[in-house]
């Protein structure tokens, strides 16, 4: 078996379903595998015990699918559009899950990539994955030279970080593909631009700051702290990618990840309206269905009280006091006072 020709064939192939970009790396996360151990340590996963309960498996690529040597990493572009909301009246929501939930898109693809390297060399030992398992996916992507890991953590290239990452644990010897160097240099951007400092030092997050984690992982009261910083984000934020220069290079994204439902665009208390019937129907096949009502009206209640003084939020707001939820109305009583000045 001529591997090397192999390995361009799956290059070619991943490029016709759509991937930016895919490359090879070793099944190897020995110095990864230590960075997690002293980041959790730390205590910086917060309530993701999730991430605590299966680093082993991180750390055993064969654990998850026995037999794996090598690691086929491909990325998808997703950037919806360029908009910044600065409007503190509109809901502001991260670009990645303005469309279609990128877990099915991503995995079904690989499993097409994987169909056709099965139609080349016949059956084989593979496993595909994307933010589905245990997996360190930056790292895989860095090793097989799809970018390097940003000062943020995420995975940065010269084409930007507006990217979803997929991975096809298998046992062939595919040579893998050199890394490529940082080329973050000096800047600290990302740094600078976190509204939390959740970035606490060069390529360390503290999920337990990040608005991503405040407003998506965290399942009860969002610290009271942080919530005038979250400001009009109610899932998640993109604003360590907002700023870095390398996304000015990014290109728009795949057609499957294009808003739905007006989530690029909607305003706050349009989307607070929403009863949980109409949030289960409208965010069917997307990413933010899974934080459940609950946390959504949690959010947009912080949400709005960061938002200018009025009458229409007041009434937003107070039409919710009497919520079933202790967890809404303690938010919705915060924001209320905020409201008012006090």
């Amino acid at each position: 078996m001529d591997y090397t020709a192999l390995k361009e064939e799956i290059r070619q192939a991943a490029k016709k379903l759509g991937f930016a970009t895919a490359g090879i790396a070793r099944a190897d996360v020995s110095e990864a595998s230590e960075r997690l151990r002293l980041w959790l340590a730390a205590g910086c996963h917060g309530e993701m015990d999730y991430m605590a309960r299966h680093a082993d498996l991180r750390a055993d690529p064969a654990a998850l699918q026995p037999g794996t040597i090598s690691v086929v990493s491909v990325a998808v572009d997703y950037l919806p559009h360029r908009k910044i909301y600065d409007d503190p009246s509109q809901a502001s929501i991260s670009r990645y899950a303005q469309g279609r939930d990128y877990h099915k898109v991503v995995r079904n693809r690989l499993q097409k990539l994987a169909d056709a390297i099965t139609a080349v060399i016949g059956p084989f030992g593979y496993r595909v994955f994307s933010d589905s398992a245990p997996v360190m996916e930056v790292h895989f992507a860095s090793q097989a030279g799809l970018g390097w890991r940003g000062k943020h953590t995420l995975l940065l290239s010269k084409e930007g970080s507006w990217r979803f990452l997929g991975e096809i644990y298998c046992d062939l010897p595919l040579p893998p593909d050199p890394p490529i160097d940082d080329h973050c240099g000096t800047c600290n951007a990302c740094l600078d631009a976190c509204p939390t400092r959740a970035i606490i030092a060069p390529y360390k997050v503290d999920a337990r700051r990040c608005i991503s984690y405040l407003t998506i992982e965290l399942a009860g009261a969002i610290p009271e702290e942080f919530r005038p910083l979250i400001g009009n984000r109610i899932y998640g934020c993109d604003d360590c990618q907002t700023c870095c220069p390398w996304n000015r290079f990014a290109q728009l994204g795949d057609a499957e990840f294009a808003p739905r439902h007006g989530l690029d665009s909607a305003s706050l208390l349009e989307l607070f309206a929403w009863s949980e019937d109409e949030f289960n129907v409208r965010l069917a096949g997307n990413p933010i269905r899974r934080i459940g009502h609950e946390r959504w009206l949690r959010n947009i209640a912080v949400a709005l009280g960061n938002a200018p003084p009025s009458d229409a939020t007041r009434a937003a707001l107070s039409s919710q006091l009497n919520h079933p939820s202790a967890l809404v109305r303690e938010h919705v009583s915060w924001s209320l006072a905020r409201q008012a000045g006090t």
